[in-house]
Formats: structure tokens, sequence, C-alpha cells
């Protein structure tokens, strides 16, 4: 039994490549591609891995990209349920201009689903037995608005903890199931689920405030280049970044929950999770493209910034 599921309903087949400059009309020239399978379940699955955790990716896919992205988690050594669906599959690109240091990215919308397709993942779910149920990711096109919601209902019912990173609608029903174990929106999904702009202590107040209503027992926010929050029972830390030199800020939160939820798989107590989180995103800034965060950098930088 895998103590970490993950699940992403909007898979990605990640193309990451670099250019001197980008530029209209004119051919832009790119080198040094990489292709890797993302989406936010998948991203959190292979940081986990990296981290040596026990972890399993069940997700929705289609067409060719769609077999593209199951080679390429099983070239990574990742177990995985490939859920079939009749759309393709969305491939992502990112462009790193050289000349500048900025970062295109390019996120097509992906795939329309079914409800029934919905329902044959939590069917796939079912029939795991998890310590943790993590949901990471937007909702596809046609997917219903409590899919999430319907998936965390579930992880109740199987004894497994359920963790969220998701927005808009997604985000606003799961949290009204009082089924969320661990929430973590970036201080932008915050700003959309509360309806205004926010400052750090102001987020760091509505984190607070879903902890108190008992919609979720630890809501974490990242906040960029300005660290993180944690909201528990009766406490709200607060984390500068850690100071690295950044190369790419793709799957930064991804490489947070993931190390997040593996420390806490471990035994280690929320506030040390949530340090390790801190380290795991400085450490995805540090690599380039979709390359996520490497075990040693973000060993390295929780002992250099935590360690006693």
């Amino acid at each position: 039994m895998p103590r970490i599921v993950t699940v992403t309903l909007n898979p990605t087949v990640d193309l990451s490549s670099d250019t001197e400059t980008v530029r209209p009309v004119r051919k832009v020239r790119t080198r040094n591609e990489r292709f890797d399978p993302g989406g936010g379940g998948i991203n959190v699955a292979r940081v986990v891995a990296k981290l040596g955790g026990d972890v399993e990716a069940v997700y929705l896919a289609g067409g060719e990209i769609g077999t593209l992205l199951d080679r390429l988690l099983a070239d990574q050594g990742i177990a995985r349920h490939r859920i079939p669906i009749a759309g393709q599959t969305r491939v992502g690109y990112i462009v790193h201009e050289q000349s500048t240091g900025l970062e295109y990215r390019f996120v097509p919308e992906g795939p329309h689903v079914t409800a029934a397709d919905c329902e044959a993942c939590r069917a796939a779910l079912a029939s795991r037995r998890a310590d943790y149920l993590v949901c990471s990711g937007s909702l596809p096109g046609g997917a219903p608005a409590d899919t999430y919601a319907r998936i965390a209902d579930l992880a109740v019912r199987t004894g497994a903890k359920f963790v969220l990173d998701s927005s808009g609608e997604g985000l606003r029903a799961t949290l009204e199931t009082d089924s969320v174990y661990l929430v973590k929106p970036s201080l932008g999904e915050l700003e959309q689920y509360v309806g205004r702009r926010l400052t750090p202590d102001q987020a760091a107040q509505e984190a607070a405030r879903i902890v108190d209503r008992g919609m979720a027992e630890i809501v974490a926010v990242t906040l960029g280049t300005d660290g993180a929050i944690l909201a528990g029972r009766g406490e709200v830390l607060r984390l500068p970044a850690i100071p690295v030199r950044v190369t790419s800020a793709v799957g930064a939160g991804d490489s947070f929950l993931a190390a997040m939820i593996w420390a806490l798989s471990e035994g280690r107590t929320t506030s040390d999770a949530f340090r390790l989180g801190v380290a795991a995103g400085a450490a995805a800034a540090m690599t380039p493209g979709t390359e996520l965060c490497r075990a040693e950098d973000v060993h390295a930088l929780y002992e250099e910034a935590f360690g006693r």
C-alpha cells in the first residue's frame, strides 16, 4: 500500500528549452530540450519519490500525449495508475530566454473530461488505502465543481488524510466539506478565494480563519519570494524564503507541498514539515525548467537555514 497517493485530473507533458532571445514573427531556435511529466499531483509524486517516499500517481490521460506521459513516469520510476479519457493530454511549453533571464510559460487549457471520467478516477481511488491522498492541480473543463469534494469524502471514509492544492470552485467546494486535512493555496489563490487583495499579514489572518472555521486542520500559504505561512490550531508561523540563485520558478509550489507531505508521512512535526517544504520550494527554484527540486539540495538548504 503506498503511503501517499496523488491525483491529477489535468496532467501535462512539459517541454522546456533555452533560447537566446524570444522575438515575434521570425523563427526562434531553441536548445537543451527536456520533456517531463507534469501537472500538480504528478509533480508532487515525482518529488516524494525523489525524497524516498512511497507514492503512487493516479491520473486522467488520453491520446498519444497520454501514452508519452505514462512512459515518462515509468522512466522516472513512479508507480502509476492511468485512467484513459477520450481527449488529448495537453503539452505545456516553457522557454528560458538567456539574454534576459526571463522565463516564458505557455499553459494550454487541456482536454474536456466528463463526469464519468471523474467517477472512474474516484472508483480507482476507492480500492486504495493510503495515509495521505493528495489532489493537486486545476479542475479540467467538464469536471463537476464538487469533484475534489467527493474525493475528499472518500478519503475520510478510507482513513486517509486529504490534502488539496487547487483554486477556484474546486477549492471553494472542497473546503465546504470539512474533510480537508491540509490545504495549500498560493497567495493569489487565497486572494481569489476571499475576493480581495491581501498583504502577507492579512493572508495569515485568512489562513487562521479557515482553520478556526473547521474547514481544514492545516493551511499552508506560499508567498513566492516572500516565503510561506502555516496556520494550525492555536498557531500561525511565517518563514521567509531561503535566498538562492533562481533559475526557474516552475514547480516550486508542488515541491513545497510534496516535501511537507513526505515529512508528515515520516512522522515529523507539522512545523518541521513546513520548514522542509520551504527548503524544497527554494531547491526547485535552483533547477532549470521542469526538473523540480533535487533531494540533496532540499536537505542541504534545510540544514543551512534551520539546522540546529
